[in-house]
Parts: C-alpha cells; structure tokens; sequence
C-alpha cells in the first residue's frame, strides 16, 4: 500500500516538503539536514490545553506542552538521543520543528491536543552528488542481509525496478535494458549489504532512488553534476548565480550551500503554492538579508558578499520533465587581493617587464 502511494508522489516530483494526507496521517518528505515543522493547526494554545508529540512504534514521548502547569518540555534523552538538541516547541501553537534530520527521524509521529489526536508519516531522502563520470554507492545501512531478505532498487518518477537481490532464492540481478538502457553496465549489487553503486555516471543517472528491504523503505535524491561553474566576486559586492530559465513551473526548486557532507538549504521555490523562501538564519546568520530569489527564473543573487559566502552552491529542480541540478563554485576576494580584469592584465605586463630587466642585469 504504501509503495502504490510513493509511486503516486514521485510521479508527481514533490519531493521536497510534500504535505498530503493518506491512511488518517498526514505524509511529509524533507532532504537529510533539512529542518521540517509538524503543525498544530492551532493559532493559539487555550489556557487548559494539554499536548503531547509522541514518535515511533511504541509511541514514545517526545515533547509536551502543559498549559494549566505552565511547563513546556523536549524529551532530549529519550531513544538513544537522536532527538537531542533539535526539537523546538513553538510556544503559542505548539507546533514541533525537527532541525538537522537525520534517516533516524524517519517514521511515525502522533500529536496530542487534549483527547484529539492528529498523525504524521515523515519519510527523509539522502542527497547525494558526483561529478559526471565518476562513481557512486547508494548504501543500504545493512551490515549483513538475512537469509529471507528481499532487497529491491528503484528509480525515478515512474518507479522503475533497476535491481534486486532475493535471498530466499539465492538470486541477484540488474536490469540493464530498462529505460532505454541508462543503467547498461554501470550497477554493482554489494552481495553481503545489498547496497547500489552506480559506475560511470551520466546526468540521465540524476533523480530519486528507493530502496525497498522487505517491507521497508530508504529514499536517495542523486545529482550528477556535468559542470561546476567558478563565479569570483570582490567582498562587498553582489553576485548572480543563473539558472539559465527563462520561466519557472509548478515544481519546487531549491538552492544548497556547502560540500556534500554538510549541505544547508538557503532558499526554496515552490510556485503552486506561490512560496518564495529565503532561510536567512542558516550558518550563523551568515545570509541574512542578502538574498535575492528572481520570481520568474528562479535565480539567487548573493548581495554585499563576505568570504563567508564563500563556497559550493548547487541548484536542485526540475525541468524539461526530469530532475536536473546545477553547481557553482563561488570565490569572494578581499579588497587586499582583489584585482578586476583591467588590473590583471596591467599586473602581468608589469610583471613581464621586470623579468626582463631582470635578465638584462644579470647578463651585463
């Protein structure tokens, strides 16, 4: 039941922030490190109100606001400390935020209001990148599979099966003709985790991957990047970063900052629900008010640059029918080093010029 749903979403593409209601809970995805809200739907706490948010199978406790004591609590220690640090209460709604997820966070969360009750599923993709060309391993998080394990792959929008490893009958297989042959020669199945790398990578390979163990399910957003594109900017000035559209379309767009370890969400377009998002507080704050998303193209200007801005920028939506992604290599000069093209040319020829009176004096 729930593979029929996920087929339903990705043929979609909402992957980023997906809210939609299925089996009396309410779906949400969100990319590993993203922040994500559980909403209330209250606007404001009544003086009597009692809520708890409860996470997983056996529906552990994980925050709670009591009103008539006047006490609100995160439940820091509970499961072994994956929630430690990154729950926050919104104190009027009592909303619950997750910041800095992790596939830990994955699964079912309950919210309390009094006798009522409101449910949540929250799936979380990995993101990862490679460079066109080079190879990538999309990991199960098994050390081991089991004798009766069945391990299935699965990629993009139509949900098609790329591989699988059916331990029972001892039988592991790629499918390399399916999607006009894409994958031919390029999947290796890992025998002993059932994990999938993906050789020589093409930007036909960019797009969701699913991995279904049994009845379970891990989910990977894949960017194969043909080209970074090296911008240099002088700290204090402002810097443009193209999409290269023309219009946007209902779909969401995202701009990340960072190396693909630690990769921060900065802005975020999603056009049907006209939401045009800049997460000025990220890293220290270290954006605040000098983004500029353009409303039509989507593109992200950096204003009054410092070199805390720079770094790597990649650009995640989804265009022309397929998931596509860009990368950016920004590079912010201080005043002392900063030299415009003009400059430049005038410091080489300077340059050359001394290394020939240089000569000249040696020689005599």
């Amino acid at each position: 039941m729930k593979k029929m749903f996920l087929k339903l979403v990705l043929l979609c593409l909402c992957l980023w922030r997906l809210d939609g209601v299925f089996g009396g809970y309410e779906v949400k995805f969100v990319i590993e490190g993203d922040s994500f809200s559980l909403n209330s739907d209250l606007t404001e706490m009544k003086d009597d109100d009692v809520i708890q948010w409860r996470f997983g199978d056996e529906n552990t406790v994980i925050a709670e606001v009591n009103k008539r004591a006047d006490r609100i609590t995160v439940y820091d220690d509970v499961l072994d400390g994956r929630f430690r640090d990154r729950l926050k209460l919104d104190n009027q709604t009592g909303s619950l935020t997750i910041t800095h997820t992790t596939t830990e966070h994955e699964g079912f969360y309950e919210l309390q209001i009094n006798s009522e009750i409101k449910r949540f599923r929250l799936d979380v993709f990995v993101q990862e990148s490679v460079m066109e060309g080079d190879s990538v391993s999309l990991n199960s998080d098994l050390t081991e599979m089991k004798d009766d394990d069945v391990i299935q792959w699965w990629f993009g929008d139509e949900n098609t099966l790329i591989a699988e490893i059916n331990k029972r009958t001892d039988r592991i297989t790629v499918y390399d003709d399916v999607l006009d042959g894409r994958f031919r020669d390029r999947l290796k199945l890992d025998k002993q985790t059932g994990s999938l790398t993906i050789t020589n990578t093409t930007t036909e390979h960019t797009g969701s991957y699913d991995i279904q163990i049994n009845l379970e399910n891990k989910f990977f957003i894949l960017a194969v990047i043909d080209e970074v594109k090296s911008v240099s900017v002088k700290e204090g000035d402002s810097v443009s970063l193209n999409s290269n559209l023309t219009e946007i379309d209902d779909y969401p767009i995202q701009w990340r900052f960072g190396d693909k370890l630690k990769n921060t969400l900065i802005a975020e377009i999603i056009k049907r629900s006209d939401r045009f998002t800049v997460y000025e507080d990220v890293l220290d704050g270290r954006f605040r008010d000098r983004l500029k998303l353009d409303n039509q193209t989507g593109s992200l200007t950096i204003t009054n640059t410092t070199t805390e801005h720079d770094g790597d920028y990649k650009l995640l939506m989804f265009t022309g029918g397929r998931f596509s992604s860009k990368s950016f290599r920004v590079s912010v000069y201080d005043s002392v080093h900063w030299c415009g093209p003009t400059e430049a040319v005038i410091r080489l020829v300077l340059s050359a010029l001394v290394g020939v009176a240089t000569v000249i004096i040696v020689v005599y």
